[in-house]
């Protein structure tokens, strides 16, 4: 992924950046061609099952929400994570996607 190539806003693309020196460059991929400009769709590359949205809209300067994905859709996790730090969301990211 090209994260300089991606037109999202700044706090999206450092969240990006971390995610491929953590995880490497073609571990993570755009789940689909989300055109907000202030959000992301992400998943494994190898893993259709599992993702997450990410989002910066609606949340306070330097915050995230972010929605959880899962296979069975009645378990999904939507509205429910929001005005989380860098930290927090590269935690629920690297738990959600990684464990």
């Amino acid at each position: 992924m090209n994260v300089w190539a991606i037109n999202k806003d700044l706090p999206l693309k450092a969240l990006l950046l971390e995610l491929v020196h953590r995880y490497g460059e073609n571990t993570l991929v755009l789940n689909t061609p989300e055109q907000h400009f202030q959000a992301i769709d992400l998943r494994m590359f190898n893993d259709t099952g599992l993702s997450v949205y990410i989002y910066t809209f609606g949340q306070n300067p330097g915050r995230y929400g972010i929605d959880l994905h899962y296979p069975i859709t009645a378990h999904n996790s939507v509205g429910e994570n929001e005005n989380l730090t860098f930290d927090q969301i590269v935690e629920i990211i690297a738990i959600h996607l990684f464990s």
